[in-house]
């Protein structure tokens, strides 16, 4: 198995390269592929993960289609022969991996949803005893499901750390009927999401929604419930009290961690064995949310 770690499209215009994405511009149009390229700590690991581009497009396009009812989103089509004509030659590239979009404005913030207390919201409760500047009872331990599922933004920056901000931050950055319109989206979408997963063995801790404006309609944009934007924990395993074996990332944070790396230059290469196992725990959040393979 090989690592898809550069994108490229000769004649088309690149818009934006992220860390696992590169974004062309075709006018009121955009094609996102999915590179296999992962990131952690806020930098991209030298080795990638095959076929997690895939699986990352799959899952968002899965998502897109069944929360339609809530609010629109920006995709257009996932199929090559929907996407502009200098596309099609490199179809074996692009397939399962990339996604036609509308373009809009993205919003400055990413929205944030919380259903239990982990990750950054853990240390900050452990702090201040609040998230974001939400109070929450005292004496709540690490993994706990939290009474109602909290809303908690943060800034967006492609270098750097987003940092968490208050609910009133949001409303200055964007506006007070916009703030309350996302959040309200935001909550709504996840509280879809995480009854639909939990019936399939799996619970989403936490999520991250981003939305974009056109022509001054609201739209989710970006990725959706993924396991590179979400904290997805297997039901079955689930034990409040302490950290939680992860389908996401985190097993290749934890491993990061565990040989002590500075989380500074120069980036560690990955092991085989590591690898293939958050290749494998990428594959079955696919394969338990979807009910498809790839």
């Amino acid at each position: 198995m090989e690592a898809i770690t550069e994108i490229r499209l000769p004649g088309a215009k690149l818009f934006k390269r992220g860390k696992v994405r590169d974004i062309f511009d075709f006018g009121d149009q955009l094609l996102i592929v999915a590179s296999d390229r992962i990131s952690a700590f806020d930098y991209v690991m030298p080795n990638g993960i095959p076929d997690k581009g895939k699986i990352l497009t799959q899952i968002s396009r899965f998502w897109f289609e069944r929360t339609g009812h809530i609010i629109d989103n920006h995709m257009v089509s996932t199929e090559v022969n929907d996407f502009p004509e200098i596309c099609h030659p490199h179809r074996t590239l692009l397939e399962k991996r990339s996604m036609l979009v509308i373009k809009t404005e993205p919003l400055p913030v990413e929205c944030i949803v919380r259903g239990y207390i982990s990750g950054s919201g853990w240390k900050d409760y452990q702090r201040t005893g609040q998230i974001s500047g939400i109070p929450l009872p005292a004496g709540l331990k690490e993994s706990q499901r939290l009474e109602e599922p909290i809303f908690t933004p943060s800034t967006k920056s492609d270098t750097g750390h987003d940092e968490n901000i208050t609910f009133q931050q949001m409303i200055d950055l964007i506006g007070k009927e916009l703030a309350e319109k996302v959040r309200d989206v935001s909550l709504e979408i996840y509280q879809f999401a995480r009854e639909y997963a939990e019936e399939r063995g799996i619970l989403i801790a936490d999520t991250k929604f981003e939305f974009g404006l056109r022509d001054g309609k609201l739209y989710l944009i970006d990725e959706v419930l993924t396991p590179d934007s979400s904290r997805f924990w297997p039901k079955e395993q689930y034990e409040p009290g302490r950290p939680q074996v992860s389908f996401d990332k985190q097993y290749l944070r934890d491993w990061l961690e565990s040989i002590g790396w500075n989380k500074q230059p120069p980036v560690p290469e990955l092991p085989e064995e590591v690898i293939l196992n958050t290749r494998k725990k990428y594959l079955e959040a696919l394969e338990k949310l979807t009910g498809t393979s790839l």
